[in-house]
């Protein structure tokens, strides 16, 4: 891939790709670390890294390897942008399926707001609190730089409450 991003869906599938490679045990940690250092320097690459790997069925993100959240933290300020509106986007749906009594849903999007919970305590701490500080003021006073992300989504109060209730927990241990 030097020199050459991938777009959102190609990124998907490659990520689909390495994750059944390294279940399967055929690539190690390493390697796929190496590879996912890559993928996530842009953004496309990175949204599709995450796509795949949060919502997915891959064991990775339950037990994430160390030189994968060194990657991952090397990435920066982009890798916790994509965790922190991550883990709104699910913790919103959540509440949403929960509604809709769509039990299966709402447990993905649990797995997901959990998984998003985990990955913020491993990344820069000082990035990751000025991100989660910037939704909550969203999530609170509808002010701030999130405030136009949560009101695209429609969120209302309910889903914007565990939203905050959702950043309270990353620092929750």
């Amino acid at each position: 891939m030097a020199n050459q991003q991938p777009s959102f869906q190609q990124a998907m599938e490659i990520t689909a790709s390495w994750l059944q490679q390294w279940d399967n045990e055929e690539i190690s940690d390493e390697v796929l670390a190496d590879r996912i250092g890559e993928i996530v320097m842009s953004r496309d690459g990175a949204r599709g890294f995450f796509v795949v790997s949060l919502a997915g069925d891959s064991a990775l993100m339950d037990r994430l390897p160390d030189a994968v959240v060194g990657q991952l933290r090397q990435a920066g300020a982009g890798v916790v942008d994509l965790s922190v509106r991550n883990l709104a986007m699910s913790t919103a749906m959540g509440v949403a399926h929960r509604r809709n009594n769509d039990a299966a849903q709402q447990a993905g999007s649990e797995r997901v707001s959990a998984r998003c919970t985990e990955l913020l305590r491993l990344l820069e701490p000082s990035l990751v609190k000025e991100r989660l500080e910037q939704l909550l003021e969203a999530a609170l006073t509808n002010q701030g730089e999130d405030a136009a992300f949560l009101s695209k989504w429609g969120y209302d109060a309910e889903q914007r409450g565990a939203i905050c209730d959702s950043v309270y927990a990353v620092a929750d241990d």
